[in-house]
């Protein structure tokens, strides 16, 4: 870094501490805050980050040194040792009936009774990790984005319900348990109106610097399961929940141990009815497979386990009308129609927009302007329209016309043929899906910027659209060539925040080449699949040149990704914006090459396929356990192919093309024997 660098640093940092210490004046010397605790915190972590960063940073009026005034709490940012993963949602009975079919799948069982659930009242809080050693209280995080949380220790010592010494037997020699911080409903209505809802007062009172404030507030705590444990052997939710209230905790006392489909949506039923009997909100059922080793079997997809699903309770309705239809267009070119409606509260929360879905769903329902209608808001889903009442609508009212063409850029629109179900898709599509059309292309950019992509903090979805409309911004390269000068003039903005925002945009100049993947917005190529390309490309180099002399045919052997993936992938490659794009990132951009998940594992650096119907497990938990073990999977016979696992009724041709390339044929009893396992 060059000494001109050093001295921008500097003088970033040095305007940042100057903030503080006024800041820190009027809130101790004078009692008078100026700013709000969000702002103060922010503050304070970007400059602790930036003396992390730079060594050479370094000011007697740091709030990392106790000088001049009393120190405030600092919420330091702390990974979690197992990421608190979210959920997947289930609303109805044909949710659950999918959720076990595919783990009945998976597990290859034929028989649903061999599934038990612990289902458990899922409360609308705050989620909370308590970090355990020798059973004393050390460390408590908040969920923060599910990789790291914020450091709230002191905050959630204040709660009596969060035993500080485990008592008991059979403490873990260290344990991460994990539950939910919340607020009684009786509690919320002596509050004053301090808070919108009962789950913002806890949420606010987690986040005062001041723990004897936190202690004001009566937060309560149920605990419900752990991130991670050492020295600890238990086989089941359920008996873990007991270990739990052993030590000291508090569980929920509607708890149960259900087994079967009909058990589970009657016990939602009821649960449901109870509702306004319990002092503090719940909203939905979470239902954890009981088994632990079912558990470590299921494992996790993207960003949720395989073994649990929260069952949300019935949304809440509302009677609206509809105002305008406005279609909306997305990063991929779909055309969602949006119903404008007369504001209206549902759940607690003012809704002005709802759902259309598609033009098959206008159409099927024969929504139109003007019409009455009921509004469904369930759980964090997009409210939507569900019904028209005819019988208030205007004799005058004229059909819905779906435009055949772009809002946005005047392009033809189309539906996809999907020649599997010989149909075509219900959702229409602007053909000009590259960086031609305006919308797509603010939309691709705000993909590009977001949590799962770049993560660029101050660069939210309404300053992309600013910076557009202010012509500073029309590719995604354009992010890393912004004139700050220009940011820095503009109303609302200033120097310090023009500063902070390039250092926000200079940190993201390093990224994994699965992030980046997924930043790209290629259609059908989600988390999952970047992932999956990554792992085996390696390299950014690999991936650049999958538009090079038809490289893309490689993706046929990575297994997971398919025809229609790899259409999308050669359609990317083939738009010359977007090749023009691609090269301006590689300039800009450190590309980091994806680690390898094991390589300690027994199946290192061996390749495999399967063929036929395996006995005792799925086809897809014997591919994890490939990966597990630091194996790899291809879904076509090649030279790279070290074994040929077959099942019953394999393909013969496949077995007869791996002989004739010496590749080593094995049962499914001798594939186990290299795992070192005997059956399922």
């Amino acid at each position: 870094m060059s000494k001109k660098d050093n001295y921008q640093i500097k003088q970033i940092y040095l305007e940042k501490i100057k903030i503080i210490k006024n800041y820190n004046n009027s809130y101790y010397d004078k009692s008078k805050p100026i700013v709000d605790d969000a702002i103060y915190d922010s503050l304070k972590n970007e400059i602790l980050e930036l003396e992390k960063t730079y060594s050479f940073l370094k000011s007697k009026d740091s709030p990392s040194i106790s000088i001049g005034f009393k120190p405030s709490k600092s919420f330091k940012k702390v990974k979690h040792k197992t990421p608190m993963l979210s959920l997947n949602n289930a609303f109805n009975r044909e949710d659950i009936e999918n959720f076990e079919k595919k783990i009945l799948n998976f597990l290859n069982f034929k028989n649903r009774n061999n599934i038990e659930y612990s289902a458990e009242p899922k409360i609308d809080g705050i989620s909370a990790s308590l970090v355990y050693k020798k059973g004393k209280f050390i460390r408590g995080l908040s969920r923060g984005d599910g990789i790291e949380g914020e450091d709230i220790t002191e905050n959630l010592k204040t709660i009596d319900d969060i035993p500080k010494i485990l008592k008991g037997k059979d403490i873990p020699d260290e344990i991460d348990v994990r539950g939910e911080v919340f607020i009684k409903n009786s509690d919320f209505e002596k509050l004053n109106n301090k808070f919108a809802n009962p789950r913002n007062a806890a949420s606010g009172s987690l986040r005062q610097k001041d723990p004897l404030k936190t202690k004001q507030i009566p937060l309560n705590f149920i605990a419900y399961t752990y991130g991670f444990v050492k020295n600890f052997v238990i086989s089941n939710q359920i008996e873990f929940l007991k270990s739990l209230k052993n030590w000291g905790f508090k569980t929920n006392k509607f708890n149960k141990l259900l087994k079967g489909i009909d058990d589970l949506i009657q016990n939602h039923i009821d649960l449901e009815g109870k509702r306004k009997e319990i002092d503090y909100d719940i909203d939905g059922i979470v239902y954890k497979i009981n088994d632990f080793d079912l558990q470590r079997r299921l494992g996790f997809i993207a960003n949720a386990p395989r073994w649990a699903i929260a069952h949300k309770f019935s949304s809440n309705k509302s009677i609206s009308e509809i105002i305008n239809i406005e279609i909306q267009v997305g990063r991929t070119g779909a055309l969602t129609p949006v119903a404008k409606i007369k504001p209206v509260n549902i759940g607690g929360v003012l809704v002005s927009n709802a759902t259309l879905h598609n033009e098959d769903e206008i159409e099927r329902k024969d929504i139109r302007i003007g019409d009455v209608v009921t509004v469904e808001r369930a759980g964090d889903v997009i409210p939507r329209v569900i019904s028209v009442d005819f019988k208030k609508r205007e004799k005058n009212t004229k059909k819905f016309n779906f435009p055949k063409k772009c809002p946005s850029c005047g392009s033809v629109t189309i539906k996809d043929y999907n020649k599997t179900t010989k149909k075509f898709d219900a959702v229409r599509r602007c053909t000009n899906d590259s960086f031609g059309c305006e919308k797509i292309a603010i939309e691709k950019i705000k993909h590009f910027v977001s949590k799962e992509a770049f993560n660029i903090d101050g660069l939210g979805k309404k300053i992309v659209e600013s910076f557009w409309t202010l012509k500073l911004i029309r590719y995604p390269q354009d992010i890393f060539k912004l004139d700050y000068k220009k940011i820095s003039s503009l109303e609302g903005w200033g120097k310090l925040s023009a500063a902070n925002l390039k250092y926000s945009i200079d940190k993201k100049k390093n990224i994994s080449l699965s992030k980046f993947i997924y930043s790209l917005g290629i259609r059908h190529i989600g988390q999952e699949n970047a992932k999956l390309l990554s792992k085996v490309l390696k390299n950014s180099n690999n991936f650049f040149n999958l538009g090079k002399h038809n490289n893309s045919k490689e993706l046929l052997n990575i297994d997971g990704i398919g025809e229609t993936q790899i259409k999308s992938i050669k359609d990317f490659f083939s738009n010359g914006k977007n090749l023009a794009v691609l090269n301006e990132l590689k300039k800009n951009l450190s590309i980091t090459s994806e680690k390898d998940i094991s390589k300690n594992g027994i199946l290192n650096e061996k390749v495999f396929m399967f063929t036929g119907k395996l006995t005792g497990i799925s086809r897809a938990e014997a591919k994890s356990l490939v990966e597990k073990n630091s194996g790899k999977i291809i879904s076509n016979i090649s030279k790279k192919l070290d074994y040929l696992i077959i099942g019953e009724k394999p393909t013969s041709r496949k077995i007869i093309e791996a002989k004739s390339l010496s590749i080593k044929v094995i049962s499914q009893s001798e594939f186990l024997k290299m795992l070192n396992v005997k059956n399922f």
